[in-house]
Parts: structure tokens; C-alpha cells; sequence
């Protein structure tokens, strides 16, 4: 018999698990097994939910075996605002702040870079849940160098914003303000929506990728783009 492959429950945080069940909602189930793969549930309508919190390259393949038969739907919450609650290492409450880091669509972009042609798959939804998270960090000397070796030990879903649904390529035009025909740039992108020129970077490779926008020459040093 053929071992089917999950992604374990134990290290799953609380903003992941709460998603899952969310979505997979009444009447439906959580860990649904489809072929050789695991997937994090699947509605009453018969739909099945991947949650995933980092980038979609872990996805590419497990994503594309489920839907070749069936609709899946990748769940990609983005934290709108954070509150960071730091704990020594034996548990002891220390102090809390809210991070000035502030999620928004264009966090799209940060997981999609390393799955660019996904969105093109046929019978894969990608969508977008817009959340305040709580995230609880340890002093246990375990952590990232960058963060002084503290540790991230959880994160939970503390606030609902909105849900954004991505179904075809279509929908990916609301991240460009530029009408047919009408050429841009990284940088006027940029200036135009009030983002980073990385940012914007990211944005146009993949949108380049999955044929919403193409490179038409040049203007000097920067490329040129057009819908």
C-alpha cells in the first residue's frame, strides 16, 4: 500500500490549524486524504483546502497531482497587523508590541514568486485571507540570529479583515492601474501603487510569467511592459 504524503499536524501553528478548520467548515473535514498526498481538509462541496503560510514552492506538485481531478483551493493568509508577545524561555510573560511591518495584497507576490505559473493551472483557486495575527516569540537562544536568537513559537489568528479570491488570470489585472496598450515600467508600477521598487519587481515577474503583462523593449535601462 502506498504511504500517502502530509505534512505533519504536530508543527502546524495555531493560525494554520484555525484556517484549516475554518475552511473546511460544516459538513466538511480536516487531513482529507486524495490519491498519495494529504490535503489540510475539504469542504461539503467537495473542494479541497490547502492552507499555507510561507511561499507555494512546497505546493507545485501536490497542488497539481489534486487538481488534475479535482478543485483546490490555497489558502495564503496575510497579517494586515501583528502583535509580537515575547516570553522567556520557561514561559514568563515579558512584554508585547505591534510590529510596524503591515500585510497587504502584494504579499501575494512573496509566495507566488516560487510558483509563477500556478494560478494558470486549471481547477486551482488561490485565495488571500486578510488577518491580524498574534505572534508569540521565546528567549531560548534557539532563534534566527536576525531576531538575537529568539525563537517563534506560535502564531495565532487574532482578527478577520476581508477574503480575496484570485479564480482565473483576469483577476490578477486589479495590480495593474495601467489601461491596454498603455507602457510602464518597475518603477512608474511602483510610484503608481505606492509599493517598493522589490515589490514591484516580484509583482511583474509573475504577472510576465503567467501572460497578464508582456516585456515590449525598453526605455533606457528599465524595461518595458504593457498588459
Amino acid at each position: 500500500m502506498k504511504k500517502v504524503s502530509s505534512i505533519g499536524t504536530r508543527k502546524e501553528s495555531s493560525l494554520h490549524r484555525t484556517l484549516k478548520f475554518q475552511y473546511a467548515g460544516p459538513g466538511g473535514k480536516t487531513e482529507a486524504a486524495v490519491g498519495e498526498f494529504v490535503a489540510d481538509g475539504i469542504n461539503k462541496n467537495g473542494e479541497y483546502i490547502e492552507v499555507q503560510t510561507g511561499n507555494f514552492g512546497p505546493l507545485k506538485k501536490k497542488v497539481k497531482e489534486i487538481a488534475l481531478n479535482n478543485i483546490v483551493r490555497i489558502i495564503h493568509p496575510v497579517a494586515v497587523s501583528k502583535i509580537i508577545e515575547v516570553y522567556e524561555a520557561d514561559g514568563t510573560f515579558l512584554y508585547r508590541r505591534k510590529s510596524p511591518v503591515k500585510g497587504t495584497i502584494w504579499n501575494l507576490f512573496d509566495a507566488l514568486i516560487y510558483a509563477p505559473i500556478l494560478p494558470l493551472c486549471k481547477n486551482i483557486l488561490i485565495e488571500l485571507a486578510m488577518v491580524d495575527v498574534t505572534e508569540k516569540r521565546f528567549k531560548d537562544g534557539k532563534g534566527s540570529w536576525r531576531r538575537k536568537r529568539i525563537s517563534i513559537r506560535d502564531r495565532e489568528l487574532s482578527a478577520w479583515h476581508e477574503r480575496i479570491l484570485f479564480k482565473n488570470p483576469k483577476d490578477y489585472l486589479c495590480f495593474i492601474p495601467f489601461k491596454k496598450r498603455e507602457k510602464f515600467t518597475c518603477a512608474l508600477l511602483a510610484k503608481e501603487v505606492g509599493i517598493n521598487v522589490w515589490t514591484a519587481r516580484k509583482a511583474i515577474y509573475v504577472l510576465t510569467k503567467m501572460k497578464v503583462i508582456k516585456r515590449t523593449g525598453k526605455k533606457g535601462n528599465a524595461w518595458v511592459y504593457t498588459l
